[in-house]
This record gives C-alpha cells, structure tokens and sequence, in this order.
C-alpha cells in the first residue's frame, strides 16, 4: 500500500477523532454518538467517492484512445516506466494549465489535464507533468 496511505489515513483518523470529541463536548453522550456516527458516513463516502467527486467538479470527461491518441500514449509510456498499471484519461475543457491525478490505489487511478495545459506545454513537458 505505501506510505502515502498510511499518512491518508492517519489524517482521516486524526480528523474523525476532533469531530467525536467535538460532539462528545457539544452533546454528551449522544453528541459523542451521533458525532462518532457522521464521522464513520463521512470517512466511507471519502474513501471510496472522493476521486469522483474531484473528477466531477472539476468538470473532467473520460476520454478514449480514438479521442486523444498522443495524451493516452504518453500515459501508457509514463505508466510502463513506472511499472504502474495505466490510469484512466480525462480531459477537462478550460484554459487555465492544471493537472492531477486521482484514485483510490492505482487500479482506479485517473489522470486528468486541462485543454489550457495541452497547449502550453510542448510534449516532454506534458510528459514530465503526467509523471
């Protein structure tokens, strides 16, 4: 798994436990529960939706090999290097030069770039942001 997933979680207990002593100090024993409660709800949805959810508001679409030729193989070959199996593809329409990457574990990752970054970057550079 990593380490960049034990800091993830770390973080997600840390969070959970303020919020439980929160509500445990707001409420008593029924803050502490419904607190403790909102917290487990809260830490499901995030582990397994929050790459979605960034996907959608940054308003990405999956695009195919027949779609974007040159984006797909310079994943592929950044991917391969890395010995990572390869990412889904977004695109996002907008000017402003952005990149991420997204997923759970690296079966379900996704990177996504806007059309801004495509055309100001050349292909090495392009390349050295999908890294």
């Amino acid at each position: 798994m990593g380490f960049s997933w034990l800091k993830t979680f770390s973080l997600l207990i840390i969070m959970s436990a303020l919020v439980v002593v929160a509500g445990g100090l707001a409420g008593g024993l029924p803050g502490l529960i419904i607190a403790l409660v909102f917290a487990l709800i809260f830490n499901f949805f995030a582990f397994w939706f929050s790459d979605k959810a960034a996907l959608r508001m940054a308003g990405a679409k999956q695009v195919s090999e027949q779609e974007e030729p040159r984006l797909h193989f310079m994943v592929s070959e950044v991917a391969r290097q890395a010995n990572l199996p390869k990412p889904k593809v977004a695109v996002i329409q907008n000017d402003s030069p952005n990149a991420f990457a997204t997923g759970r574990n690296a079966k379900k990752a996704v990177v996504a770039v806007t059309t801004g970054i495509q055309r100001l970057l050349n292909e090495e550079e392009l390349k050295g942001v999908m890294a």
